[in-house]
């Protein structure tokens, strides 16, 4: 019943996980395999992927025959692997799982030790099952970035750090607070230049981003994303990342995505206020709550709950929001709802008279209610990739 339970009939279904992987690391300059028989990777690059056609990446698909599937034979796969890295000297390599592996068991965990060790380059196995949405896979390989490739500092060697810089010097180096941007895909951001926004917001006001987690930045700047006073979450798919940053590297965190003049300039000052403090904040946690609003926002958790602060701040209307993907509940205001299947969608929209939303989730929507456009890549690809809005740091 519960796997019934799961299918779409009227609506779209999100990107999946394994392609939420390959997505967070496609700039990164590593080879991406999907296991999978084919399939996968035409799906990804042709609607999931807008970057495909204009920067050079290393994203395969394995091939896994039949015969391999019936007999668990990994050694093809690993061997393809190890021809492939040592042809083309990717700076990591990552392999996401797909059903068909999650069926018969596949342990990515081993096939990445055995694969470094023939190799001598840094690899990762993610156990990925094409069951779960693309944010499950970002927030994995965002959060394995930072555990494997940031410089070791511990709070201590942080803090003996700082004290040893003298005034002079500190004075120069807080002169701009340093800042790193964690949780960006064009698959929540598109390539509509929202991502160079948030860039250029953060300049605007006396940041320095050091780097970009992962649209505009080479592994090379993420490497360097602990030497930041603070990170700023503008997806879900980065919070992993950030507590890991926080608990090993004293980075404290703020939590939200800056759409709206007025969030936008929310978002700025809780930067240089959690700067000073060192404690963790969520942007939008104050914003004015009515469990009877008629405004309805389906997405993303961190940035509908930050597109309904800016609504409820420069339009002065209430606004709940559903959560239609993989999320944590502290993310979430009160009377806000986790529902990522249709029938418990359309429940949840059944008073709604105002919803904003991706067209694809038309259909579940009640007949009288005023649908406002809000098109997702991540939902509906590239149906509507000319129609997404860039609303960083602009009045609505």
């Amino acid at each position: 019943m519960k796997i019934m339970k799961q299918i779409a009939s009227r609506i779209s279904i999100y990107s999946a996980d394994a392609f939420g992987v390959c997505s967070a690391l496609y700039e990164l300059g590593g080879l991406c395999v999907m296991h999978d028989a084919s399939g996968c990777n035409s799906t990804y690059n042709t609607h999931d992927e807008p970057r495909w056609y204009d920067f050079d990446s290393m994203v395969y698909i394995s091939g896994l025959s039949e015969m391999e599937a019936i007999m668990g034979d990994d050694q093809k796969f690993i061997d393809d692997i190890v021809y492939t890295a040592k042809e083309l000297n990717p700076n990591f390599i990552a392999m996401a799982g797909t059903p068909i592996p999650t069926m018969i068991g596949t342990d990515f965990k081993a096939i990445a030790n055995i694969i470094e060790k023939e190799t001598n380059i840094p690899t990762f196995g993610f156990d990925t099952t094409g069951m779960h949405s693309y944010v499950s896979g970002a927030y994995k390989a965002f959060e394995a970035l930072a555990k494997r490739f940031l410089k070791r500092n511990d709070k201590e060697s942080r803090g003996e750090q700082k004290e040893s810089v003298d005034k002079e010097g500190r004075e120069h180096q807080n002169s701009r607070i340093k800042v790193n941007i964690l949780g960006v895909t064009p698959l929540d951001f598109s390539i509509n230049k929202s991502v160079e926004a948030m860039v250029d917001l953060l300049k605007e006001n006396n940041f320095e981003v050091i780097s970009t987690w992962a649209m505009g930045s080479s592994l090379e700047y993420i490497k360097n994303a602990g030497d930041a006073d603070i990170n700023l979450v503008v997806s879900y798919s980065g919070i992993g990342a950030a507590k890991y940053m926080y608990e090993n590297f004293n980075i404290p965190y703020v939590v939200g995505t800056p759409f709206g003049k007025e969030f936008a300039n929310k978002v700025i000052a809780d930067l240089k206020e959690v700067k000073s403090t060192k404690e963790n904040k969520i942007s939008y946690d104050n914003r004015k709550i009515d469990k009877d609003s008629e405004i309805t926002i389906v997405g993303e958790s961190v940035m509908s709950e930050s597109l309904a602060y800016a609504i409820t701040k420069e339009k002065n209307k209430t606004v709940n929001v559903i959560s239609a993907l993989e999320t944590d509940e502290k993310l979430l205001l009160e009377g806000d709802k986790i529902a990522m299947f249709e029938d418990d969608i359309e429940k949840c929209l059944k008073n709604s008279k105002i919803i904003i939303a991706d067209p694809l989730f038309r259909p579940i929507c009640p007949i009288d209610s005023n649908f406002i456009s809000l098109p997702h890549e991540a939902f509906s690809g590239r149906i509507y990739r000319d129609e997404i809005p860039n609303i960083i740091n602009k009045s609505l």
